[in-house]
């Protein structure tokens, strides 16, 4: 390490002799198209300055320039991944479906729960009925279950509500989470995840409604970075779906969408339609819609957990997901009924035995593509030069262990924007 009297970056933080897992490397998205993987770069160094990555290179190049820096860690054998990105999430909610859990082992539906009165309605009882408070006491555990893994930007969509009260109520306690925790929340708005029962057989006032007073009044609170919709057969149309969207549109919200889980409903091709950010599930997308998802560059979220849950046997397109470059994203899903899962690196392991990704491919959908899904790329989700410096360090001969080795693994620090996190 060479000092001069040279002009010399001033530093917040320095890591020297790290392995680095960059998630860098070129545009494409899956191992067929990049060969890269997770962009390693092996005894390396990084610098963080005001909340941002400063510099990344080898620590070879560093000793052949003058530096300088407020705190500098020896990481020698640890690895930096980028802070993982969980980007599709239910985790505000009261109550709990354990009972519905007990109703699939003896054979029932999603979709006949559903209709029983189950589902998406029951927690909305619970819900609505449950204060600010108490939906924060109960929310926070998986929060913080996450965190410890090291996610370090957290998306959750409201949904659970289904009234206007009960929706910001939502959006509120989300809010909340990130103040408590630190933790980067992105807010997104579900109000059309479920016809509540007061609108039982008015379907069409109730997206009037959607539409007219809940957008513009979430929009006003400054509540929601973005829109999301059920579109499903036992949910809402692709028309309604359309017109939440272009009205969330013109509120300067953009759209991610629940997408084909249950049958095909176009759901691919009317996410490219709308411009959205995502769309997740795809267990039966059409191959129309996944071109139409190609073209407009429109990332496929991939829910394990729910498949899991629900015990589908339909996997999602994945080798023409690959061969059309369309970027992967990973999530838990997390959600009280089909994936009460608070472990990303669970669903990364998942994600791998059933949907058959590669170790690569997961880690980059937990990061790059994942920012990706929330319209954040440009920010997080990789370890270059102006990143925000979401960092989280591991103890690891490889971060293919995390994909592998299910229970074993946690970060030995987060970083969360310069801010130093020791994991609970």
């Amino acid at each position: 390490m060479k000092s001069s009297t040279a002009t010399k970056p001033a530093w917040d933080r320095l890591w020297l002799g790290a392995h680095l897992a960059t998630m860098t490397g070129g545009p494409a998205y899956n191992d067929r198209q990049n060969p890269a993987g997770v962009g390693e770069l092996r005894d390396a160094a990084l610098a963080i300055k005001d909340g941002r990555i400063a510099w990344v290179g080898s620590r070879q190049q560093l000793d052949n320039m003058p530096w300088s820096a407020a705190n500098v860690t020896l990481a020698e054998g640890l690895w930096i991944t980028p802070g993982l990105v969980e980007c599709h999430t239910h985790l505000v909610y009261g109550g709990d479906r354990s009972n519905e859990f007990a109703a699939r082992l003896r054979g029932a539906t999603y979709e006949e729960i559903s209709r029983a009165g189950g589902g998406i309605v029951a927690t909305m009882r619970a819900t609505r009925t449950a204060s600010e408070d108490q939906l924060l006491e109960q929310s926070l555990p998986r929060a913080l279950a996450l965190a410890a893994e090291g996610v370090t930007t957290l998306e959750i969509k409201s949904g659970y509500g289904l009234d206007l009260d009960s929706e910001l109520k939502m959006l509120r306690v989300a809010q909340r989470i990130g103040e408590v925790t630190g933790l980067a929340v992105i807010k997104t708005f579900l109000g059309a995840h479920a016809l509540p029962p007061e609108f039982m057989g008015r379907q069409e006032e109730y997206v009037r409604h959607v539409c007219d007073d809940m957008l513009p009044a979430v929009a006003k609170a400054r509540l929601a970075d973005a829109v999301d919709v059920f579109c499903e057969r036992i949910a809402f149309t692709q028309e309604q779906t359309r017109r939440i969207f272009e009205r969330a549109r013109e509120l300067g919200l953009p759209a991610r969408l629940h997408a084909d889980q249950l049958s095909d409903g176009n759901g691919g091709e009317i996410a490219a339609d709308c411009g959205a950010l995502s769309a997740d599930h795809l267990e039966h997308t059409s191959e129309r819609s996944l071109q139409r998802m190609a073209e407009r560059g429109v990332v496929a979220g991939l829910l394990p957990g729910a498949f899991y849950y629900l015990r589908e046997t339909k996997l999602p397109p994945i080798e023409r997901l690959r061969e059309l470059n369309i970027p992967m994203a990973v999530s838990t899903d997390c959600n009280p009924g089909t994936s009460p899962i608070a472990s990303l690196l669970t669903a990364m392991n998942m994600a791998c035995v059933m949907f058959r990704l590669t170790a690569a491919e997961t880690l980059r959908g937990v990061t790059v593509n994942a920012a990706r899904a929330l319209g954040l790329a440009q920010d997080r989700g990789t370890l270059e030069v102006g990143s925000r410096a979401d960092l989280a360090i591991w103890r690891l001969r490889h971060p293919e262990q995390l994909c592998a080795e299910v229970g074993v693994h946690r970060p030995v620090e987060i970083v969360l924007a310069n801010k130093l996190k020791t994991p609970r």
